[in-house]
């Protein structure tokens, strides 16, 4: 699976980030009780902060930081519910707020909540991931428009609590297609440029196992919409079905390998270390490929 690789300058408050000579990695740092994989190591705000710091050594180009479970209905229990507005502002604004002036690298919120994304920002953060692609709240294209973050735009059929309860596609990659470009323009037409969108296909949000392997077989087609592609298959369940969510490395080193091979500009990622090591190599073969 080969794909040139577009190259972009995104965007991210007063900064700006180049995209396109090699796949960033972005560390995941979840301060909640429940998420899927790692729910509850790192509530306590110095074992948060240690993660962090650990995962930029460890080569991490983004810390996305988030404070509400986005996990599954399934193997995982009956599947995540909302949080307040409060709980997920005292998760995650001390940590920014602790990190952001001392990294060298750009923070990222994973919120749905506009006022926990115009409060990450306050607090350092220039990147706003929002499963819902700025659609549960309808405060959040303002606060993006205002302060100028850069926006990750994930596809989600549903929510977390139903979203796998049977997704359905007529194609699979061609419903998402037409999905992020319908949100790419609105985005847009609330006076957010392109340069400051990312397009995720929401790998395991509303997928059966074979919608997953599909948008990986066909990730290069994501390159039409003209913006950078992230991916998050770390650890996911079709990464390795018949494995705790702890024991997919091996997998999700495999999915990763991929997304590179396709052209993926940003990868979300858990195991830093063991990803970058992957990375490197697949990047070298694909700019190989296209010399």
């Amino acid at each position: 699976m080969k794909s040139a690789r577009a190259h972009f300058q995104l965007t991210c408050c007063e900064n700006t980030l180049t995209l396109g000579h090699r796949p960033l990695i972005m560390g995941i740092l979840n301060t909640t009780p429940d998420s899927f994989s790692d729910g509850g190591l790192y509530i306590d705000l110095q074992k948060a902060l240690d993660h962090a710091h650990a995962m930029v050594e460890a080569g991490a180009d983004i810390i996305d930081i988030g404070g509400e479970s986005s996990r599954p209905a399934g193997p995982y229990g009956e599947g995540a519910g909302t949080v307040s507005l409060s709980d997920e502002l005292n998760r995650t604004i001390p940590v920014i707020a602790s990190i952001a002036p001392r990294l060298s690298i750009p923070v990222s919120i994973d919120t749905t909540k506009a006022e926990v994304a115009r409060r990450a920002i306050e607090a350092g953060a220039t990147l706003v991931n929002d499963i819902s692609a700025l659609r549960f709240d309808t405060n959040m294209i303002k606060v993006v428009a205002d302060t100028g973050a850069a926006v990750v735009l994930m596809h989600m059929q549903g929510t977390p609590r139903t979203m796998q309860a049977n997704p359905t596609y007529n194609d699979i990659v061609t419903d998402i297609l037409n999905f992020l470009s319908d949100r790419i323009a609105k985005t847009k037409a609330a006076g957010i440029p392109r340069s400051q969108i990312i397009i995720d296909p929401g790998f395991g949000f509303g997928k059966k196992y074979r919608h997953n392997i599909e948008i990986l077989a066909r990730l290069a087609e994501f390159h039409t919409l003209n913006c950078p592609i992230l991916t998050g298959p770390s650890r996911k369940q079709f990464t390795a079905p018949k494995s705790e969510s702890q024991n997919r490395l091996a997998g999700t080193i495999s999915a990763l390998t991929l997304c590179t091979m396709a052209g993926a500009h940003i990868l979300r990622v858990h195991d830093v270390a063991e990803a970058v090591q992957a990375i490197a190599l697949s990047n070298r073969v694909r700019k190989y490929q296209h010399a």
